[in-house]
């Protein structure tokens, strides 16, 4: 099993250009597929959740070209198979989102209930009533996900909860259905948007994307597009809290600074200095930090996906700090490997207080899931010593040459898979 082995106690510093945004990069994957004609997508990340919903998206008959590392060109035409495997859902959450694509374009799918990272249910509840809202027979039999219709038509739907892949998911099947959708109580988040402009792109027509109301009236049929996906604003947020974290002076590049908002004044109530341009964002750290409360909430509130990151920069700031988590309930498992650095923490339920202490000590931890295994390699950049990560599987389901990139910036961390790695390494730091 592969490793990062870290040595820590150097600052960050430089530039670090951010990739595509896995979970936008996701949905118009599956999305790509709802047109006969070829789908030219650019700005995707080459990590290992991309790579296994093309594997999928081949599997149920598409065509697939990878023109280079970051650019697929896909073609619908050969789809034939409307059932996704267990072995691909087991692997990423994010296949359901083949349910919507498959539903709008050819009125059925069979899709595996869903896997993914462990930080607690995602229920689909949401997805389901939806489809049936417009009018498709659903039912769950076998551990599948069956949905068919004989014709989709337009509804008024309003969401319990909340919820991105539902909103995404139900977006998708109603740009084909007949008639005018409503949809309310939606995501707003920036990969809903990018989603929503995708489709539009090929011909969909989807209005509101961004607000608490999206109104599709259905089309026909889908046409090509060539599309560029969003810069990635949770890798842009771990970059900036690592910078926090290790006391450096990191400029996040090819971001939308919009998008980070919330991020950003986290970071300036702790006692960064942030510093905005077009595309891009400087973090600086120095001097002491200071405690703060933060509370998880949906777009444009403080993101779940960045919970991990300012937890840990946070066990480094003087003071206590409270978190709060409210999406998801499994979020805080990296804070008992945290603990084992030093980090002074207490979890009650949904909430956390962190004691801030002055450094962290180098240990062995494992990453419970993505966003939490990326903070632990951040806790290791800023311990004393050597720390080891491992179950790096994770972390690079969502993060693109990781490693490499921090290693650009000044951090001494390696991909390690034998314990002579690891010997070699320790002798080579000293």
């Amino acid at each position: 099993m592969e490793q990062y082995i870290i040595k820590g106690g150097h600052p960050l510093v430089g530039e670090v250009e951010i990739g595509g945004a896995k979970n936008a990069a996701l949905a118009i994957l599956a999305a790509a597929i709802m047109t006969d004609e070829t789908v030219h997508i650019e700005n995707l990340p080459d990590v290992n959740d991309i790579n296994v919903l093309l594997d999928a998206i081949q599997g149920i008959g598409a065509s697939v070209h990878r023109v280079n590392r970051h650019t697929v060109a896909i073609n619908g035409r050969g789809v034939t198979d409307f059932n996704i495997e267990y072995d691909y859902i087991k692997k990423i959450r994010a296949s359901y989102y083949l349910l919507g694509a498959l539903l709008g374009k050819y009125k059925r799918a069979e899709v595996a209930l869903p896997g993914g990272c462990n930080i607690g249910s995602r229920p689909i509840d949401q997805h389901l009533k939806g489809f049936r809202a417009l009018g498709a027979y659903v039912d769950i039999e076998h551990g599948k996900i069956i949905a068919e219709a004989e014709r989709l038509i337009g509804k008024h739907i309003y969401f319990d909860v909340v919820s991105v892949g539902a909103t995404i998911n139900v977006m998708m099947a109603a740009s084909m259905a007949e008639g005018l959708t409503i949809l309310e109580n939606v995501a707003k988040e920036p990969h809903v948007v990018d989603v929503a402009n995708f489709l539009n792109s090929m011909g969909a027509n989807i209005r509101g994307a961004g607000t608490d109301v999206i109104k599709i009236r259905g089309v026909s049929r889908l046409h090509k597009t060539d599309y560029s996906i969003i810069p990635d604003q949770i890798e842009a947020g771990t970059f900036m809290f690592a910078a926090a974290a290790t006391r450096g002076d990191v400029t996040v590049m090819n971001v939308i600074p919009k998008h980070l908002e919330a991020t950003i004044a986290k970071l300036v109530e702790i006692g960064c200095e942030v510093e905005e341009f077009d595309d891009a964002v400087r973090v600086v750290s120095k001097g002491d930090l200071h405690n703060t409360q933060v509370k998880t909430l949906p777009y444009p509130g403080f993101p779940t996906d960045m919970q991990p990151q300012i937890g840990v920069t946070l066990a480094l700031c003087k003071g206590t700090s409270t978190i709060t988590e409210s999406i998801f309930e499994n979020r805080f498992k990296y804070l008992s490997e945290l603990a084992r650095m030093g980090a002074n923490v207490k979890v009650e339920g949904n909430a956390a207080t962190i004691e801030g202490v002055d450094k962290f000590s180098g240990a062995r931890v494992s990453a419970p899931d993505l966003r939490a295994g990326a903070a632990l390699v951040i806790a290791g950049m800023a311990a004393d010593g050597i720390t080891i990560v491992d179950d790096i599987v994770y972390i690079q389901r969502g993060y693109e040459r990781f490693e490499e990139k921090l290693r650009s910036l000044g951090a001494v961390i390696e991909r390690v898979s034998t314990e002579r790695e690891i010997q070699k390494f320790k002798l080579k730091v000293g």
